[in-house]
């Protein structure tokens, strides 16, 4: 007994400097966002007289009232619908096609997945060089020159600069969502690939024995059985699109009329630019709240299977 107690002290000994800065940096600086969204600390004059009066949820109601954030939070429901939708989708695809084993399937296996090693700062670089539009129709860039030199000029638009929109979706947002899912499907198509390698092929063949198309098999015996990965997928991938900061300010940034603009750009904006630390504040602990809502439901689920 001493000899457990004795190492769960050198156990606790060890790890107390990671606990002790993960309190501090983490939990420390998320209550002290906290406790400023109920501040009135929106002007650098507050921050040099001191004058940081507790007001309550006023920076919520006000933020919520705020036409630039109502534009946010449907910005973030739609990138991050068609974000999963599309990453989830083409990921399934390119695993499904590498699972029978073609000739170069490692090639295009790596290919596929060296997205994922490029950050978002480098991928939104890339594609606004892509989707830049130029001056249309005499002097187009990126891939509007691309349908002008192959005749297909009618397809040419203003992608990130197009102002207008469909049922509160931006249009401007489709070249963002394009450049999210290219570097994120490849995450997909490995944990697929990974979870179709543990399919019995027995399974597999009594199925075709039995006169199943490979769609059945695919909706009836593949899809359910690679249900919990896709369900993890879908987390990881809501959460990464709550936090497509990088992307989306070095690709496009607010956009013209805030067609491409998120929470996180507004948060930097207020907090970094304007001098408004109530407002960022207020926004940082709202987007806190939006992953926690994503994250938490599945965390209690697996510690719960994990105990039954």
């Amino acid at each position: 007994m001493k000899q457990k107690t004795r190492e769960g002290l050198i156990s606790l000994a060890l790890l107390s400097p990671s606990l002790i800065a993960i309190a501090i940096f983490v939990y420390g600086f998320i209550a002290r966002t906290v406790q400023i969204s109920f501040l009135d600390w929106n002007s650098f004059l507050n921050l040099l007289q001191n004058q940081k009066n507790y007001v309550g949820w006023s920076n919520y109601s006000d933020l919520y009232a705020d036409p630039r954030f109502q534009t946010d939070l449907w910005n973030t429901l739609y990138f991050t619908l068609f974000f999963i939708i599309g990453s989830i989708a083409i990921g399934i695809l390119l695993a499904m096609l590498l699972n029978e084993k073609p000739r170069g399937g490692i090639i295009f296996q790596n290919i596929y997945l060296f997205p994922l090693a490029i950050s978002f700062v480098v991928t939104g670089t890339v594609w606004r060089w892509i989707f830049s539009p130029g001056t249309l129709p005499d002097n187009p860039y990126g891939i509007n020159l691309l349908f002008q030199k192959i005749g297909l000029s009618s397809l040419q638009w203003g992608w990130f600069t197009n102002t207008n929109s469909f049922l509160s979706f931006n249009l401007a947002l489709i070249a963002v969502i394009i450049a999210a899912i290219w570097q994120y499907s490849g995450y997909t198509m490995a944990m697929w690939l990974a979870g179709l390698k543990g399919i019995p092929e027995q399974l597999i063949e009594a199925a075709r024995i039995d006169g199943a198309t490979k769609w059945q098999i695919f909706t009836k015996i593949i899809f359910p059985l690679q249900f919990p990965i896709t369900l993890s997928a879908i987390i990881v991938l809501a959460h990464v699109s709550l936090k497509a900061f990088a992307l989306v300010y070095n690709m496009t940034g607010s956009g013209p009329n805030n067609v491409t603009d998120i929470p996180a750009i507004y948060m930097f904006e207020a907090t970094f630019r304007a001098n408004r630390y109530s407002t960022g504040s207020s926004i940082a602990v709202v987007m806190l709240l939006m992953v926690g809502l994503l994250i938490i439901p599945y965390l209690v689920n697996v510690i719960f299977k994990k105990e039954s």
